[in-house]
């Protein structure tokens, strides 16, 4: 099932999180008739040296280090899950152990798709008393040309990292999230402060710093205006 193979995805990426800085990269295009495709970018190489050394031993800090078989699984796992999604096409995945850059990619026919890779996942941790997320973190309507990513944040969040050790929680103070959106019109408006609109007028990109996000200090909510 997708909520149990997500969430083994998520530990062993985190397992390896918690020992290294990290970077993640959400990239969404989108086409006017709300098709697009979508690559989610897991990158480790600021911390490649270590990371080497790390994947020698059996577990770091209290955590389980995954073997490089282990991490091949989990993202076939992932790849496979997707290759049976309907609507989900042109499923890809990258794998560089030695710069440990991972990344999975797909086609959508739809945005709502996108929001149902992680609905089981989502769900699945709201039962076990986890952060509260939303089920929805997109949307894009064609006729209005919009396109929201969606986010409210939860104080979990920052009740679950003091609740971490102190060696796990200094791999977060490096650590980002950015997301790149490309559209084919021009976007006119943006609501999020943060975000920066390209030179073309056809992308957004937000940075996040991994703390802020976690304080709450920052969010990845926008709804962004396209020309019609």
């Amino acid at each position: 099932m997708l909520k149990k193979t997500l969430l083994y995805s998520l530990l062993a990426i985190y397992s390896l999180c918690c020992t290294s800085c990290f970077d993640i990269l959400e990239e969404i295009n989108i086409k006017n008739d709300g098709t697009g495709s979508m690559l989610v970018t897991f990158n480790m190489s600021k911390s490649k040296t270590k990371l080497a050394s790390i994947m020698m031993l059996d577990s770091i800090n209290g955590h389980k280090v995954p073997s490089e078989d282990e991490i091949n699984l989990f993202l076939k796992d992932v790849t496979d899950y997707l290759e049976k999604t309907e609507g989900i096409g042109n499923i890809k995945k990258t794998k560089d152990f030695d710069n440990y850059i991972f990344t999975v990619s797909c086609d959508f026919k739809d945005v709502e798709q996108i929001n149902g890779i992680f609905k089981d996942m989502i769900i699945e941790q709201n039962k076990k008393g986890g952060t509260h997320f939303s089920t929805k973190n997109f949307a894009f309507n064609s006729s209005e040309k919009t396109f929201h990513r969606y986010f409210t944040y939860d104080d979990s969040i920052k009740k679950s990292f003091n609740h971490l050790k102190s060696e796990d929680q200094k791999v977060f103070q490096d650590a980002s999230l950015t997301a790149i959106y490309r559209f084919e019109n021009p976007v006119t408006s943006i609501s999020n402060t943060k975000a920066k609109v390209s030179p073309n007028k056809k992308a957004v990109m937000l940075k996040v710093g991994a703390m802020d996000f976690i304080m709450g200090k920052q969010s990845l909510a926008n709804k962004i205006q396209l020309s019609k």
